[in-house]
C-alpha cells in the first residue's frame, strides 16, 4: 500500500514553512531536494546534527540516525536525511550547534568523557 503523508517543515533559519508530500517509503530531506525546497543537511548518512529537526506533532521512524543519542530521539529529535514519516508530520528545523550542545555539551570540556561517545549510552 503507497502511504504519502503530509509534512510541515518551519525552517527556523527563514521564518519559512515548507508543506511536503512524502512517501512512507523515502526520506524525507531526499523527498524535500526533489520537490526543490532548501533544507538545510550536509553529510546525508544520519551521522551529523545539520538536518536535526524537533518533531512538534506526528510520528518518524529514523532507524539509521546514528548522529543522535536515544535521549534526543527520546527528547523528540529526528535527522530528516535518515527519517521516514509514520504519520502526517510537523517539525522545526534546529541549529545544529544547539543539537550539538545538547548531545555532547555537558561531556565534552568537562573532562566526562573516558571511553566511546554519548552516542553509545542508554
Amino acid at each position: 500500500m503507497d502511504r504519502t503523508y503530509t509534512i510541515k517543515v518551519h525552517d527556523r533559519a527563514t521564518g519559512r514553512v515548507h508543506t511536503l508530500q512524502v512517501p512512507h517509503d523515502r526520506y524525507i530531506l531526499h523527498t524535500a531536494e526533489h520537490l526543490g525546497v532548501d533544507l538545510p543537511f550536509s553529510c546525508r548518512n544520519g551521522a551529523c546534527t545539520t538536518c536535526a529537526v524537533r518533531v512538534i506533532s506526528g510520528e518518524i521512524y529514523q532507524p539509521e540516525a546514528i548522529g543522535l543519542s536515544p535521549e534526543l530521539r527520546r527528547k523528540g529529535y529526528a535527522l530528516l536525511c535518515v527519517s521516514y514519516a509514520r504519520s502526517d508530520l510537523e517539525v522545526e528545523t534546529q541549529d545544529e550547534d544547539e543539537v550539538y550542545e545538547l548531545q555532547f555539551g555537558r561531556f565534552f570540556g568537562r573532562g566526562k568523557v573516558k571511553v566511546g561517545l554519548p552516542l553509545d549510552e542508554e
